[in-house]
């Protein structure tokens, strides 16, 4: 079966998730997912009818929570759906290109690469921020730029005035695809008031991480309505369940909303407290972080990350040298990690 496959699909190496990697244990720090587990109460009937490909309610709700309207919103299975999206409904197979700037999220790359669409890198700066120049020089042929902020697995936020820079370099040449995937944690620093401004913005949303529903699969891209009917033309018939609708719209109602806010401060403050604990560890370095997690560089990495998952605390190596990315649980994961690391380098 494998000679069959298309020649780009036998040389392509899959994405490793967290769920593809394994492990076994008691603490799992390693997929960015919120430590709630929220019950939603399930309206089962009308499952024998197809649902809308883009549920209006669910739409209007996340329209108003986005601070956009209706017809600016797509909702997809996951953000990663949006990425594939883009790369589809924008880049020519074997002539156009995607550019990305590693250290970021792998499924740009992987996006493109299995469609046969070309994969520009221009890594980002000693402080992960956009080489613009680099950026500017590349452009030639591209068609989709994709910028993580916060960034993953680095957890920094890219200046504002990088971003609107690069809109400009952009414009009338290359969608610029900002993945606010973690943008819940950090709101303030959200693109999404330059929609207005800029017809070649997108933005990719996810309730998988603040809205602790990473195994609904529910993301959304935010853009101008003519982006998203460009978008409409290549996505599945029926992208969304019914039963993914219904707990869309039960996250984004009032009290909903309110629940995840109250969760968001409960990470954001066991973020900080792991933040804290591991920077007091003699020859450890904690990067700022704006997500769920943190990025961590440790004096031997590989190693501490092999004793973690020994001991049942998975955690995610990075590819960055001697770094692994820590996801923020609840305390009590928290405290058992810190312990761990503080005790293994005593």
């Amino acid at each position: 079966m494998e000679k069959l496959a298309r020649e780009q699909v036998q040389k392509l190496t899959p994405y490793m998730s967290a769920r593809r990697i394994g492990g076994s244990g008691d603490v799992w720090l390693n997929a960015n997912e919120s430590p709630f587990d929220n019950e939603y109460q399930l309206n089962l009937s009308g499952l024998n009818r197809y649902p809308g490909c883009q549920p209006e309610g669910m739409l209007s709700a996340y329209a108003a929570y986005a601070g956009v309207q209706p017809e600016q919103v797509l909702t997809t299975r996951g953000a990663d759906e949006g990425i594939e999206l883009m790369v589809r409904a924008f880049c020519e197979p074997g002539e156009d290109a995607i550019l990305y700037c590693p250290p970021t999220y792998g499924m740009y790359a992987i996006s493109a690469e299995t469609i046969g669409v070309e994969r520009r890198v221009v890594p980002l700066t000693s402080d992960w921020q956009l080489d613009l120049p680099t950026i500017e020089a590349s452009l030639d042929g591209v068609k989709v730029v994709f910028v993580c902020s916060p960034n993953n697995p680095t957890g920094n936020l890219v200046r504002r005035e990088d971003i609107i820079t690069l809109l400009e370099l952009t414009k009338d040449r290359a969608i610029v695809v900002m993945d606010e995937a973690y943008i819940d944690f950090c709101p303030e620093a959200s693109t999404v008031d330059l929609l207005a401004q800029y017809e070649n913005l997108a933005i990719l949303r996810t309730m998988s991480k603040a809205f602790a529903l990473a195994g609904l699969r529910c993301g959304y891209t935010l853009a101008n309505a003519e982006l998203i009917q460009v978008l409409l033309k290549v996505i599945a018939p029926y992208p969304v369940s019914l039963p993914v609708a219904e707990i869309a719209q039960q996250a984004l109602s009032e009290s909903g909303l309110a629940r995840m806010k109250y969760q968001v401060l409960d990470i954001n403050t066991n973020r900080a407290y792991l933040q804290a604990g591991l920077s007091a560890i003699s020859g450890v370095k904690v990067f700022d972080g704006w997500g769920n997690y943190l990025l961590v560089e440790f004096p031997d990495g590989d190693a501490l990350f092999k004793a973690t998952w020994d001991h049942g605390i998975i955690l995610r190596n990075s590819p960055i040298e001697n770094c692994i990315r820590i996801s923020a649980g609840n305390r009590e994961e928290c405290e058992k990690t810190l312990t761990f690391i503080r005790n293994y380098y005593q």
